[in-house]
């Protein structure tokens, strides 16, 4: 279990957690972005949004409720926060395993890359 955020979510590393569940855990990015930001990570090992199959689309839901649940209880959602994937190095991925960046508490720009 070479994968960090497999780690996490085994609890093998811990972390400033937002939220976890069954399905997910949520924790605190170590290079902040944003004010807030925090990663949104399956349990299951999925290395890139490439590998999502139709019967992933539950915890894809799962994964973006989430998201918006903490963006609520945050005090990010009336002012509007930012939801991001990546895939792969040309698309900024630096962990193969999926994860949702909340991020919030400033005026996000555009383009963003």
């Amino acid at each position: 279990m070479d994968c960090i955020f497999c780690q996490i979510a085994s609890n093998a590393i811990t972390g400033k957690r937002a939220y976890e569940d069954d399905q997910v855990v949520a924790f605190y990015d170590n290079n902040p972005q944003a004010p807030t930001h925090i990663l949104i990570i399956p349990r299951q090992h999925i290395a890139t949004t490439n590998e999502l199959e139709l019967n992933h689309s539950p915890l894809i839901g799962h994964m973006v409720l989430t998201a918006t649940k903490l963006a609520k209880e945050l005090s990010l959602a009336e002012d509007g926060y930012r939801l991001v994937w990546n895939c792969n190095r040309q698309g900024g991925q630096a962990v193969y395993h999926i994860h949702l960046h909340l991020l919030g508490g400033r005026a996000m720009r555009w383009p963003p890359g």
